[in-house]
C-alpha cells in the first residue's frame, strides 16, 4: 500500500512539474544509498537499550515477576 500512495504522489508531481519528478527519480537511490547507514545504527541503539532493559530486569526475573502478557488471558498461571 505504501507503493502504490508512493507511485501515485510521483505521478501527480510529474504533472504538476516533471522536472522536479525526474529529479527525484534520479535522486531517490542515492539519498536511500546515504540512509543505509542510519538505519543501521538505530538498530544498534535499539539492540543497546533491549539490552540494557533485559539487564535491568534480570532480578526481577529472577524473583518470579512475570508480566500480564505471560500471564495470558486469565490473569493467573496456567
Amino acid at each position: 500500500m505504501k507503493t502504490l500512495l508512493i507511485a501515485v504522489c510521483w505521478c501527480i508531481l510529474l504533472v504538476l512539474s516533471w522536472p522536479i519528478a525526474l529529479l527525484v527519480l534520479v535522486l531517490w537511490p542515492v539519498f536511500w544509498l546515504l540512509s543505509l547507514p542510519f538505519r543501521v545504527l538505530g538498530i544498534a541503539v535499539d539492540a543497546v537499550f533491549a539490552l540494557l532493559g533485559a539487564i535491568l530486569m534480570l532480578p526481577a526475573r529472577f524473583l518470579g515477576y512475570r508480566s500480564q502478557a505471560s500471564l495470558g488471558a486469565g490473569g493467573h498461571r496456567a
